[in-house]
């Protein structure tokens, strides 16, 4: 009881441990080499679906080198979390907030190594406030939450994939989480460390939100640099004043009392990953790995010559699933 309590602010933790059915809950771990050349990411996680049959963990692997992912099966079985805090095994596979153990192997499908993490940039956890969501994680009938668990870490380790060794160290990382029944109909999301200018790291999602009965279009932006956080949300108090969608580009343009965040992100070909729906991996996103996201940070009181911050992200993961319109009209309510 002490630990459902202690939940929202906990975000990392495993959230699952009274759930039976209808539930997912899965780790987000982006990782790419130093120089940018390669990518990849590990999504471990578990399925509760309505059908007890249908359970299971999984692991999934994707390289945006070679433009593919794999979904590794597991028995519910194999599934083995700490009931407080970022720790857990999936068969022989470890994860934590610092490292990752993998020992993947499908066929002719294979992933081995070990990666450590360090010097993690998490979005705080206040007492009103519990992570990225605010206030909206204290809601006990969210259909999806989210955490951010860390903007950017530094990277050591190797990868071997289907027998390449692939070399990590120096690289840069970033770790996300999402628990629920469902991932929202319609979203956009990005996010992207690698800026010309160290130490900055950029992450946004708008999605339809339902709520008692209808729905919104709830926004999290959050801009890291000089060790400061940006935050644009719905909890607080910031409004979209601009999103326009093409088949090449994505604009937002979001503003509060002091500042206005303007990002431009380029869409590119990804590759599809099982995505949850009432808990069983049965829905499909698309993402890609190597997308390019420009943003530029502006005070008010400076003016739009003035720019706080310009940059350009590259190694963007970037995702947009549903239909625009159901955004737009939930940005008018």
């Amino acid at each position: 009881m002490f630990r459902r309590l202690l939940s929202p602010w906990r975000p990392a933790a495993y959230h699952g441990f009274r759930k039976t059915k209808d539930f997912f809950e899965g780790w987000y771990y982006k990782n790419v080499t130093s120089g940018g050349a390669r990518a990849c990411a590990v999504i471990p996680g578990v399925s509760l679906a309505h059908d007890p049959a249908a359970s299971h963990a999984f692991v999934q692997f994707a390289d945006a080198a070679r433009g593919r992912a794999h979904y590794f099966r597991y028995p519910l079985s194999e599934w083995i979390a700490h009931p407080t805090k970022f720790d857990f095994r999936i068969g022989p596979n470890e994860f934590r907030l610092d490292r990752v153990k993998l020992d993947l192997a499908d066929g002719p499908v294979s992933v081995q190594g070990e990666l450590t993490f360090r010097g993690m940039v998490s979005w705080p956890v206040r007492l009103f406030s519990p992570g990225v969501m605010g206030w909206y994680a204290l809601v006990p009938t969210m259909e999806c939450y989210h955490g951010v668990l860390s903007f950017d870490h530094r990277i050591d380790g190797t990868l071997t994939m289907d027998g390449e060794m692939v070399d990590f160290n120096g690289g840069k990382g970033y770790i996300e989480k999402d628990w629920g029944a469902s991932f929202p109909e319609a979203w956009i999301w990005f996010q992207t460390n690698h800026f010309d200018e160290d130490g900055v790291s950029l992450f946004g999602s708008i999605a339809k939100i339902p709520w008692r009965g209808r729905f919104f279009t709830g926004f999290l932006f959050g801009l890291w640099r000089r060790n400061r956080l940006y935050r644009f949300a719905t909890y607080t108090g910031a409004r979209v004043r601009r999103l326009d969608v093409d088949a090449e580009r994505i604009f937002f343009e979001v503003e509060d009392r002091r500042f206005i965040l303007e990002i431009r992100a380029d869409r590119r070909e990804g590759f599809d990953l099982p995505a949850p729906l009432l808990g069983s991996m049965i829905s499909k996103v698309n993402e890609s790995l190597q997308a390019h996201v420009g943003v530029a940070l502006f005070d008010k009181k400076d003016g739009p010559s003035r720019p706080v911050f310009r940059g350009l992200g590259r190694n963007a993961g970037l995702e947009f699933i549903g239909d625009i319109d159901v955004l737009l009209a939930g940005l008018k309510k």
